[in-house]
């Protein structure tokens, strides 16, 4: 297999991954296509290197455990900019939400 052709499939399944961890989170998430392929990338990376640490050279993640790590990251970037769980930004409710 070429090396293009590893980077586009890699790209694909990070663009896959990263879409399915922004919709796990409830609300909007103001990130760009490319930002979304870098979470699913990066979840696949740190769900490799966790399941070669813990379970040796025989196992793979696959895609829940890239999926659960994704889904982290995505939670890791609503808490640093101030949001939480369910709102992505710290702003105020939108208007005539009621508590």
């Amino acid at each position: 297999m070429s090396v293009i052709v590893l980077i586009l499939l890699l790209a694909v399944q990070g663009l896959i991954i990263g879409a399915f961890a922004r919709l796990a989170l409830p609300g909007k998430d103001p990130m760009t296509l490319f930002q979304t392929m870098a979470v699913g990338i990066a979840g696949s990376l740190i769900a490799g290197v966790v399941f070669y640490l813990v379970f040796g050279e025989s196992a793979a993640p696959g895609f829940l455990g890239a999926l659960v790590f994704s889904v982290l990251i995505v939670y890791a970037i609503r808490r640093s900019r101030g949001g939480g769980l369910t709102r992505p930004s710290g702003d105020e409710p939108p208007r005539g939400y009621q508590r």
